[in-house]
């Protein structure tokens, strides 16, 4: 495309375009009618210049002209409970719905490899020899050790919070950074595999297994499945980067990236719950059997919620992104 060609041609509704917008509400019927067919033209305008002949004085020209004119077609929009509502009862579950396929056996092979990875720790003294001296890994197993006391060496409240913060970090990285091809989430997922199955086997070796997993499971299956949303989640837009599909690579990048930053926003919301369990739950003086049962009801609750929700909106064709009227526009392409 020739762009000196191109703006000659279409200069004067770029500059009809900016005196309509500079008149306001004194906008004719007639008038209002041209500006939105102005605007529906402009924004093909900049989508074509982006695409096939970039100049970042006449793209600059067309964004800000786009902007005014979206802002003056839709009007200004303020977010509402009933936003939050929408997220939280459709937007939210029907993302994490659609990754399903990605995080489901991210899920399963995660939880294999980290049994795998204690069943070898437990199994060979020489490789728990390793991992710390006798005396140290003995303070850490006993009864009263420090996987016990861990839950209880701070008071719930500040414990519930900062662990909230760490969980909602590792799983806002996992979302972000799988642009990467997906690389940084695998090395972050590998991480919590190996803690847990480290913990698994030093426990299992002293003999406390049940003891370990009467602490973990109450608050780690909330906080685990949200950890594998998140990585898998991230992994599909890694992959995305691979295979956009019949999309453009960018504009795959760009819907799978602002579902993800949403999921980032549910997930936080998630892990608060198995936060508030692991802080106030987990350490309490309940029988490992009622502490437990807590849990498995906080992760059945979940995955109800994104089966019937999630599965409900996505039929109905939620996608999780933002709805059309706040997304960009875009110019339509052939397969």
């Amino acid at each position: 495309m020739d762009l000196d060609v191109f703006v000659t041609a279409h200069r004067a509704e770029w500059d009809r375009l900016d005196l309509l917008l500079k008149r306001g509400r004194r906008l004719t019927g007639a008038e209002a009618d041209e500006l939105v067919a102005l605007y529906q033209r402009t924004a093909t305008h900049l989508s074509l210049v982006r695409s096939q002949a970039r100049d970042p004085r006449t793209e600059g020209r067309l964004t800000q002209l786009v902007a005014r004119a979206r802002s003056a077609v839709t009007g200004t929009r303020k977010a509402s409970w009933r936003d939050a509502t929408r997220f939280l009862t459709t937007g939210f579950p029907a993302a994490v719905y659609r990754s399903r396929h990605w995080w489901v056996p991210t899920a399963v092979l995660s939880t294999l490899l980290a049994a795998l990875i204690g069943w070898w720790i437990g199994a060979h003294p020489e490789i728990q020899a390793s991992l710390g001296a006798p005396e140290d890994l003995r303070a850490m197993t006993r009864p009263g050790g420090e996987y016990e006391t861990y839950y209880s060496s701070h008071p719930a409240a500040s414990f519930a919070a900062q662990v909230w913060t760490n969980n909602a970090q590792a799983a806002a990285m996992c979302l972000v950074l799988g642009a990467f091809l997906g690389l940084p989430v695998i090395w972050i997922l590998f991480t919590n595999v190996l803690n847990l199955g480290i913990g698994i086997g030093l426990m299992s070796s002293a003999g406390r297994l049940d003891t370990f997993l009467g602490l973990i499971l109450p608050h780690g299956l909330l906080e685990l499945t949200a950890v594998f949303v998140a990585a898998g989640t991230g992994l599909k837009l890694g992959w995305t980067v691979v295979d956009p599909g019949l999309r453009t690579r960018r504009a795959a990048l760009a819907e799978e990236g602002r579902t993800a930053i949403g999921m980032a926003i549910g997930l936080a919301l998630v892990l608060f719950v198995s936060g508030v369990i692991e802080g106030f739950v987990t350490p309490s003086s309940l029988p490992t059997w009622a502490r437990i049962t807590i849990g498995v009801a906080a992760e059945a609750a979940f995955l109800l919620y994104v089966r019937v929700l999630g599965g409900r909106a996505v039929r109905a064709g939620v996608t999780g992104d933002l709805d059309a009227t706040e997304r960009g526009a875009a110019l339509p392409t052939a397969a």
